[in-house]
């Protein structure tokens, strides 16, 4: 398995393991090796009091986006610090598509950059992820 396939093998073991990515319709759009692609769907549920997209649900879908990254070449990796600038809003309806980079891995240290937009490309975040290795494999190596 190449580090493309791996990436996406661990992306998809992730999202069938929890919970809050199927039942927020999370869509793995194209994962490779420091890559990630992901989409929602915005429904009601997911909005604010101003009826816009609750900050918490784009944290989120960026959050995710940037585990499946971090987590790509197979070693548990887990958030250390992130942090968010919301540049835009969203409403029902809207699909999200976060799209995740890491910018650099250093032994166990990693920084991921994400953007959030519209489908249509409007720009409704800015995420950064520093993440730390902590070990042990997400899927089961090949024989």
């Amino acid at each position: 398995m190449d580090a493309d396939e791996m990436a996406l093998a661990v992306a998809r073991q992730m999202l069938a393991d929890e919970g809050t990515g199927p039942a927020w319709g999370v869509a793995i759009e194209e994962v490779r090796a420091g890559y990630c692609r992901l989409s929602m769907k915005l429904r009601d549920d997911m909005l604010n009091g101003h009826r816009t997209a609750h900050g918490g649900m784009i944290f989120a879908l960026a959050d995710t986006a940037f585990a499946y990254v971090c987590n790509g070449g197979n070693a548990r990796t887990v958030a250390a610090q992130a942090s968010i600038v919301f540049l835009g809003s969203a409403a029902a309806g809207d699909v999200l598509v976060a799209e995740a980079e890491q910018l650099a891995r250093e032994g166990r240290s990693g920084v991921t950059r994400v953007a959030v937009r519209t489908e249509e490309g409007r720009a409704v975040a800015e995420f950064t992820g520093y993440s730390r290795t902590i070990g042990g494999a997400i899927v089961a190596a090949e024989s």
